[in-house]
Protein backbone atom coordinates (compact mmCIF):
# COMPACT_ATOMS: atom_id res chain seq x y z
CA UNK A 1 0.00 0.00 0.00
CA UNK A 2 0.85 3.25 -0.75
CA UNK A 3 2.04 5.37 2.07
CA UNK A 4 4.51 8.26 0.32
CA UNK A 5 2.61 11.20 -0.96
CA UNK A 6 1.83 11.00 -4.75
CA UNK A 7 3.63 12.90 -7.22
CA UNK A 8 0.18 15.18 -7.82
CA UNK A 9 0.58 16.37 -4.39
CA UNK A 10 4.42 17.03 -4.94
CA UNK A 11 4.26 19.03 -8.18
CA UNK A 12 1.14 20.95 -6.59
CA UNK A 13 3.09 21.97 -4.02
CA UNK A 14 6.59 22.35 -5.94
CA UNK A 15 4.31 24.63 -7.89
CA UNK A 16 3.14 26.66 -5.47
CA UNK A 17 5.71 27.18 -3.28
CA UNK A 18 7.64 28.29 -6.71
CA UNK A 19 4.36 30.74 -7.62
CA UNK A 20 5.16 32.31 -4.37
CA UNK A 21 8.56 33.04 -3.75
CA UNK A 22 10.28 32.49 -7.01
CA UNK A 23 9.98 36.66 -7.69
CA UNK A 24 10.59 37.14 -4.30
CA UNK A 25 14.37 34.54 -4.96
CA UNK A 26 14.97 36.52 -7.81
CA UNK A 27 14.64 40.33 -6.45
CA UNK A 28 17.77 38.55 -3.96
CA UNK A 29 19.88 37.21 -6.25
CA UNK A 30 19.99 40.39 -8.72
CA UNK A 31 20.36 42.84 -5.36
CA UNK A 32 24.49 40.78 -5.34
CA UNK A 33 24.68 41.54 -9.39
CA UNK A 34 27.65 43.88 -10.62
CA UNK A 35 25.48 45.65 -13.40
CA UNK A 36 23.85 48.40 -12.68
CA UNK A 37 21.03 47.08 -15.20
CA UNK A 38 19.27 44.77 -12.79
CA UNK A 39 17.93 42.25 -15.88
CA UNK A 40 21.32 41.78 -16.43
CA UNK A 41 23.54 39.63 -14.66
CA UNK A 42 27.36 40.85 -14.58
CA UNK A 43 28.65 38.87 -11.52
CA UNK A 44 28.39 38.54 -8.24
CA UNK A 45 28.90 41.71 -6.16
CA UNK A 46 27.96 43.12 -2.44
CA UNK A 47 28.70 47.14 -4.08
CA UNK A 48 24.80 47.71 -3.87
CA UNK A 49 24.20 46.97 0.01
CA UNK A 50 27.74 49.47 0.32
CA UNK A 51 26.04 52.15 -1.98
CA UNK A 52 22.77 51.67 -0.03
CA UNK A 53 24.48 52.58 3.28
CA UNK A 54 25.17 55.97 1.54
CA UNK A 55 22.06 56.59 0.64
CA UNK A 56 20.56 58.43 3.06
CA UNK A 57 16.45 58.98 1.60
CA UNK A 58 16.18 54.97 1.53
CA UNK A 59 17.73 54.63 5.00
CA UNK A 60 15.50 57.65 6.01
CA UNK A 61 12.12 56.07 5.19
CA UNK A 62 13.38 52.67 5.82
CA UNK A 63 13.49 54.06 9.31
CA UNK A 64 10.58 55.74 9.24
CA UNK A 65 8.71 52.28 8.04
CA UNK A 66 9.84 50.88 10.91
CA UNK A 67 8.59 52.97 13.51
CA UNK A 68 5.27 53.23 11.83
CA UNK A 69 4.86 49.69 11.55
CA UNK A 70 5.79 49.21 15.26
CA UNK A 71 3.71 51.52 16.59
CA UNK A 72 0.78 51.11 14.51
CA UNK A 73 1.02 47.48 15.35
CA UNK A 74 1.26 48.21 19.08
CA UNK A 75 -1.80 50.14 19.45
CA UNK A 76 -3.48 47.65 17.11
CA UNK A 77 -2.59 44.76 19.02
CA UNK A 78 -3.97 46.31 22.23
CA UNK A 79 -7.31 47.82 20.53
CA UNK A 80 -8.13 44.42 18.16
CA UNK A 81 -7.34 42.10 21.38
CA UNK A 82 -10.08 44.19 23.31
CA UNK A 83 -12.33 44.32 20.33
CA UNK A 84 -12.25 40.17 20.13
CA UNK A 85 -12.95 40.03 23.96
CA UNK A 86 -15.70 42.32 23.64
CA UNK A 87 -17.17 40.17 20.75
CA UNK A 88 -16.04 36.82 22.60
CA UNK A 89 -17.28 37.81 25.95
CA UNK A 90 -19.60 39.30 26.00
CA UNK A 91 -22.12 37.03 24.10
CA UNK A 92 -25.34 39.06 22.28
CA UNK A 93 -26.07 42.26 23.70
CA UNK A 94 -27.97 45.78 21.82
CA UNK A 95 -25.59 46.85 19.52
CA UNK A 96 -23.35 43.45 18.48
CA UNK A 97 -24.38 42.96 14.99
CA UNK A 98 -23.44 46.61 14.62
CA UNK A 99 -20.38 46.54 16.27
CA UNK A 100 -18.82 43.68 14.65
CA UNK A 101 -20.24 44.57 11.15
CA UNK A 102 -17.76 48.18 12.43
CA UNK A 103 -15.10 45.62 12.78
CA UNK A 104 -14.93 43.08 9.77
CA UNK A 105 -16.07 46.34 7.69
CA UNK A 106 -12.20 47.83 7.12
CA UNK A 107 -11.14 43.91 6.02
CA UNK A 108 -13.75 44.06 2.68
CA UNK A 109 -13.48 47.62 1.88
CA UNK A 110 -11.12 48.58 -1.21
CA UNK A 111 -8.16 50.16 0.57
CA UNK A 112 -8.28 53.51 -1.76
CA UNK A 113 -11.65 54.02 -0.01
CA UNK A 114 -9.96 53.43 3.35
CA UNK A 115 -7.08 56.20 2.32
CA UNK A 116 -9.56 58.67 0.85
CA UNK A 117 -11.53 58.25 4.01
CA UNK A 118 -8.30 59.23 6.55
CA UNK A 119 -7.68 62.15 3.88
CA UNK A 120 -10.79 63.78 4.48
CA UNK A 121 -11.19 63.23 7.75
CA UNK A 122 -8.08 64.91 9.06
CA UNK A 123 -8.75 67.62 6.20
CA UNK A 124 -12.05 68.03 8.41
CA UNK A 125 -10.21 68.44 11.57
CA UNK A 126 -7.59 70.43 10.70
CA UNK A 127 -5.20 68.06 11.41
CA UNK A 128 -1.71 68.43 9.78
CA UNK A 129 -0.50 65.28 7.67
CA UNK A 130 2.84 63.73 8.55
CA UNK A 131 4.53 60.88 10.74
CA UNK A 132 1.45 60.29 13.30
CA UNK A 133 -1.66 60.68 10.61
CA UNK A 134 0.30 57.74 9.18
CA UNK A 135 0.15 55.87 12.12
CA UNK A 136 -3.34 56.59 13.42
CA UNK A 137 -5.00 55.29 9.86
CA UNK A 138 -2.51 52.20 9.91
CA UNK A 139 -3.47 51.13 13.81
CA UNK A 140 -7.37 51.64 12.26
CA UNK A 141 -6.97 49.38 9.50
CA UNK A 142 -4.86 46.45 11.23
CA UNK A 143 -6.62 46.61 14.16
CA UNK A 144 -9.49 44.54 12.04
CA UNK A 145 -6.84 42.15 11.09
CA UNK A 146 -5.51 41.73 14.61
CA UNK A 147 -9.14 41.51 16.18
CA UNK A 148 -9.89 38.41 13.71
CA UNK A 149 -6.83 36.68 14.70
CA UNK A 150 -7.50 36.58 18.38
CA UNK A 151 -11.11 36.29 18.33
CA UNK A 152 -10.31 32.80 16.25
CA UNK A 153 -8.12 31.92 19.32
CA UNK A 154 -10.41 32.97 22.00
CA UNK A 155 -12.93 30.97 20.54
CA UNK A 156 -11.37 27.86 21.37
CA UNK A 157 -9.98 28.59 24.90
CA UNK A 158 -10.79 26.71 27.93
CA UNK A 159 -12.41 29.43 30.31
CA UNK A 160 -12.14 26.65 33.46
CA UNK A 161 -8.98 28.09 34.27
CA UNK A 162 -10.09 31.66 34.34
CA UNK A 163 -13.19 29.87 36.36
CA UNK A 164 -10.68 28.58 38.89
CA UNK A 165 -8.48 31.64 39.36
CA UNK A 166 -11.88 34.04 39.76
CA UNK A 167 -13.31 31.20 42.69
CA UNK A 168 -10.05 31.45 44.47
CA UNK A 169 -10.46 35.50 44.74
CA UNK A 170 -7.94 36.87 42.10
CA UNK A 171 -9.26 39.61 40.82
CA UNK A 172 -10.59 39.64 37.32
CA UNK A 173 -7.68 42.72 36.08
CA UNK A 174 -4.84 40.11 37.42
CA UNK A 175 -7.12 36.88 36.37
CA UNK A 176 -6.60 37.81 32.78
CA UNK A 177 -2.73 39.10 32.48
CA UNK A 178 -1.56 35.88 34.74
CA UNK A 179 -4.07 33.35 33.01
CA UNK A 180 -6.11 34.68 30.02
CA UNK A 181 -3.22 36.79 28.44
CA UNK A 182 -0.39 33.96 28.26
CA UNK A 183 -2.85 31.44 27.10
CA UNK A 184 -3.75 33.47 24.41
CA UNK A 185 -0.30 35.23 23.36
CA UNK A 186 0.24 32.79 20.25
CA UNK A 187 -2.77 34.56 18.60
CA UNK A 188 -1.63 38.38 20.03
CA UNK A 189 1.65 37.75 19.07
CA UNK A 190 0.06 36.44 15.53
CA UNK A 191 -2.15 39.31 15.11
CA UNK A 192 1.34 41.74 16.04
CA UNK A 193 3.12 40.21 13.20
CA UNK A 194 0.47 40.37 10.68
CA UNK A 195 -0.39 44.12 11.45
CA UNK A 196 3.65 44.79 12.06
CA UNK A 197 3.70 43.26 7.92
CA UNK A 198 0.68 45.15 6.87
CA UNK A 199 1.98 48.42 7.74
CA UNK A 200 5.23 48.01 6.54
CA UNK A 201 4.13 47.30 3.05
CA UNK A 202 0.98 49.69 2.77
CA UNK A 203 1.36 52.59 -0.15
CA UNK A 204 -1.96 53.44 -1.21
CA UNK A 205 -2.59 54.61 2.62
CA UNK A 206 0.57 56.11 3.58
CA UNK A 207 0.33 58.11 0.45
CA UNK A 208 -2.78 59.36 1.09
CA UNK A 209 -2.46 60.33 4.86
CA UNK A 210 1.48 61.31 4.70
CA UNK A 211 2.98 64.50 4.53
CA UNK A 212 6.19 66.73 4.32
CA UNK A 213 9.04 64.47 5.99
CA UNK A 214 7.19 61.51 6.74
CA UNK A 215 7.75 59.37 3.49
CA UNK A 216 7.56 55.35 4.25
CA UNK A 217 10.33 53.01 2.33
CA UNK A 218 7.18 51.89 -0.31
CA UNK A 219 6.57 55.76 -1.25
CA UNK A 220 10.36 56.18 -1.75
CA UNK A 221 10.56 52.88 -3.69
CA UNK A 222 7.88 53.58 -6.06
CA UNK A 223 8.68 57.13 -6.58
CA UNK A 224 11.92 55.48 -8.02
CA UNK A 225 10.84 52.57 -9.64
CA UNK A 226 8.83 55.08 -11.87
CA UNK A 227 12.41 56.36 -13.40
CA UNK A 228 13.86 52.68 -13.28
CA UNK A 229 14.99 49.90 -10.88
CA UNK A 230 18.38 50.18 -9.19
CA UNK A 231 20.24 47.64 -7.61
CA UNK A 232 20.08 49.29 -4.71
CA UNK A 233 16.23 49.10 -3.95
CA UNK A 234 16.63 45.34 -5.05
CA UNK A 235 19.51 45.60 -2.04
CA UNK A 236 16.99 47.23 0.49
CA UNK A 237 14.06 45.29 -0.29
CA UNK A 238 16.34 42.05 0.25
CA UNK A 239 16.91 43.38 4.09
CA UNK A 240 13.43 44.05 4.28
CA UNK A 241 13.21 40.09 3.38
CA UNK A 242 15.82 39.46 5.54
CA UNK A 243 13.81 41.06 8.54
CA UNK A 244 10.62 39.49 8.00
CA UNK A 245 12.11 36.09 7.58
CA UNK A 246 14.27 36.85 11.02
CA UNK A 247 10.99 37.82 12.71
CA UNK A 248 8.86 35.01 11.38
CA UNK A 249 11.23 32.32 12.42
CA UNK A 250 11.43 34.17 16.14
CA UNK A 251 7.47 34.36 16.67
CA UNK A 252 7.06 30.61 15.15
CA UNK A 253 9.68 29.15 17.61
CA UNK A 254 7.96 31.98 20.69
CA UNK A 255 5.00 30.56 19.72
CA UNK A 256 5.63 26.66 20.03
CA UNK A 257 7.34 27.15 23.04
CA UNK A 258 4.04 28.72 24.51
CA UNK A 259 2.53 25.97 23.49
CA UNK A 260 4.43 23.03 25.35
CA UNK A 261 4.75 25.50 27.91
CA UNK A 262 0.45 25.61 27.54
CA UNK A 263 0.10 21.68 27.83
CA UNK A 264 2.37 20.86 30.20
CA UNK A 265 0.88 23.13 32.60
CA UNK A 266 -2.67 21.98 31.96
CA UNK A 267 -1.38 18.16 32.67
CA UNK A 268 0.09 19.47 35.57
CA UNK A 269 -2.91 21.09 36.44
CA UNK A 270 -4.99 17.59 35.38
CA UNK A 271 -2.40 15.80 37.46
CA UNK A 272 -2.65 17.73 40.86
CA UNK A 273 -6.60 17.61 40.80
CA UNK A 274 -7.10 13.79 39.71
Amino acid sequence: MRTGPSWFNITSIVLGFAFLYLPILILVIFSFNESRLVTVWAGFSTKWYGELLNNQQLLQSAFVSLRVAFLSATAATVLGTMAALVLVRLGRFRGRTLFSGMIYAPLVMPEIILALSFLLLFVAIDQPRGFWTIVLSHTTFAMCFVAVVVQSRLVGFDRSLEEAALDLGCPPARTFFVITLPLILPGVVAGWMLAFTLSLDDLVISSFTTGPGATTLPMMIYSQVRLGVTPEINAACTILVGIVTVAVIVTSVVTRRSELRRERDERRAVAATG
